[in-house]
C-alpha cells in the first residue's frame, strides 16, 4: 500500500513537472480573441455564428439515406434468383417491395416529400 502511494505521488509529480515545462517551452504567445476566432473570409466575426438550419432539409437527407440504404438491399436480390426457388425470391422480394410502397405512401400522405410548404 504504501509503495503505491509513493508511486502515485511520483507519478503525478512528474506529469505535473512535464506540463510545466511544456507550457513554459512552448512558443505559442498568448492571443486575443480577435486572433483565436476562425477566419471567416472577410465577414464580421462578431454576427450570429451560425444560420438557422433548415428541419425539413434535414428531414429530406434522412429520407434519401433510407431510400439509398433500400437500394442496396434491393440490388443483390438478382443474384439471389439463381440460388434460391422462385416462390421464396418471389416472396421476399414483393414483401420487402410492399414495405417500400407503405413507407413512401406514408410519407407522401404526411407531406414529408413536399420541398415548401
Amino acid at each position: 500500500m504504501y509503495l503505491t502511494m509513493i508511486s502515485l505521488i511520483m507519478i503525478i509529480m512528474i506529469s505535473f513537472i512535464i506540463v510545466m515545462l511544456i507550457n513554459l517551452m512552448s512558443k505559442k504567445p498568448i492571443s486575443d480573441s480577435q486572433k483565436s476566432t476562425p477566419f471567416e473570409c472577410g465577414f464580421n466575426p462578431l454576427t450570429m455564428k451560425r444560420l438557422p438550419f433548415s428541419i425539413h432539409f434535414f428531414l429530406i437527407a434522412v429520407i434519401f439515406l433510407i431510400f439509398d440504404i433500400e437500394i442496396i438491399i434491393i440490388l443483390p436480390m438478382t443474384l439471389t434468383l439463381k440460388t434460391s426457388t422462385m416462390y421464396t425470391w418471389m416472396t421476399t422480394s414483393s414483401m420487402f417491395i410492399i414495405i417500400l410502397i407503405m413507407g413512401l405512401y406514408h410519407e407522401w400522405k404526411y407531406g414529408m416529400l413536399n420541398w415548401t410548404k
